[in-house]
């Protein structure tokens, strides 16, 4: 049965490749965007939303703008958000107002016009530092950085005996852990839509995103995901900016799997009440990431460029374990690595007027004692 569903945000990057899903399995969408500058430039009229989708332009914090896209639906995809932990740091009330009051706005319409499911875009940030265990196999959940005390100071952290801790998959089991603002506005989304939605006889379903990537995303804005970021970088034959050794280990997932994690959450019976990790199931270090897209891109040359400082708000380590979301909504990721690289050199390749500012991101950052 085809269902009618508002995505909030959804001209973003993310929001257009679950449009195009929804739109696959025969749904009705409707997209409410306010079209950030930081985000979409100066345009007017949002691109790459396939011309079936109706578009409201209208900011998620204004109460009429949310009833003309609320009107007739019956499930929301809550998309809408700031997106940048480095730049949350600084840009306090803009990151609140979106992340936090946006969500409440939205929600405060909803109790007067409940609709069947509500799906949230929540994100690994939340965990802080992931899972680890010592050399004896203990776990630890709650790991906290700190400075490191000299330049030959190890950049992991370590277990009380002083020996290197090692990641291992994060279950949704684990404890939060709020590093930044960004992750302080995404628990706090989270948390509105799980609560809020049950006391009005909705549907709530949380899904924590890792890295995603693929074509589409915005390549001018140095806050959005880090592939984009290095591709801008190298679009510009400038060597990618890695913070830290390089040696962070993240997951990096396809938009396109991430695109169907949330066609997942939004009809699959098992879901509501439910917080699901999604990603690749895949373990890369940064370095090597941009390393593989500066190939794939046929700039080789292009080595990564070490920072050797960390940013506040950055955690070393985070990987997930997905199993949850394979056994409970299906969940199945299928996007080969390499492949996806692929697929985004060629789409970066087709780009004009990609403007790197990631040397302007730093100086913002610098500034104000954000980055040692």
């Amino acid at each position: 049965m085809a269902d009618t569903v508002l995505i909030t945000g959804g001209a973003g990057f993310i929001g257009r490749h679950v449009s195009r899903a929804l739109l696959e399995r025969g749904d009705r969408v409707r997209v409410l965007d306010s079209l950030i500058e930081q985000v979409h430039g100066d345009r007017t009229q949002p691109e790459g939303l396939d011309p079936e989708v109706e578009v409201v332009i209208g900011d998620v914090r204004d109460e009429a703008s949310l009833l003309r896209a609320l009107k007739g639906v019956n499930k929301v995809v809550h998309l809408a958000a700031e997106v940048g932990v480095g730049q949350s740091m600084y840009a306090v009330d803009r990151y609140t107002s979106v992340n936090d009051y946006g969500t409440a706005t939205l929600f405060q319409q909803l109790i007067e016009r409940p609709v069947q499911r509500v799906v949230v875009a929540s994100s690994m940030s939340v965990y802080g530092e992931g899972l680890y265990r010592d050399a004896d196999g203990a776990l630890y959940e709650e790991v906290t950085r700190v400075p490191r005390s000299g330049p030959d100071a190890p950049w992991d952290p370590l277990d009380p005996k002083g020996r290197p801790l090692v990641p291992v998959p994060t279950p949704e089991s684990k404890r939060t852990a709020l590093a930044s603002v960004y992750a302080i506005g995404k628990y706090v989304q989270e948390r509105l839509t799980l609560t809020l939605s049950p006391a009005y006889g909705m549907e709530g379903v949380a899904l924590r995103l890792w890295n995603a990537y693929g074509p589409g995303q915005a390549l001018s804005n140095p806050y959005t995901g880090v592939l984009a970021i290095f591709a801008s970088r190298i679009h510009n034959a400038q060597r990618p900016m890695v913070f830290e050794d390089g040696l962070q280990q993240r997951d990096f997932v396809h938009v396109g799997d991430v695109a169907q994690s949330f066609v997942l959450a939004l009809n699959h019976p098992d879901a509501p009440g439910g917080v699901f990790n999604i990603g690749s199931g895949e373990v890369r270090t940064v370095q090597d990431v941009a390393a593989l897209l500066a190939e794939a891109m046929g700039r080789p040359d292009l080595l990564p460029e070490l920072a050797g400082k960390a940013r506040a708000g950055d955690i070393r380590h985070c990987i997930p374990d997905i199993s949850c979301a394979r056994a409970v909504l299906g969940y199945e990721p299928k996007q080969d690595f390499r492949a996806g690289l692929a697929e985004l050199a060629e789409w970066v390749a087709q780009q004009q007027g990609a403007e790197d500012r990631v040397q302007q991101a730093r100086k913002e950052l610098e500034a104000r004692g954000l980055v040692a």
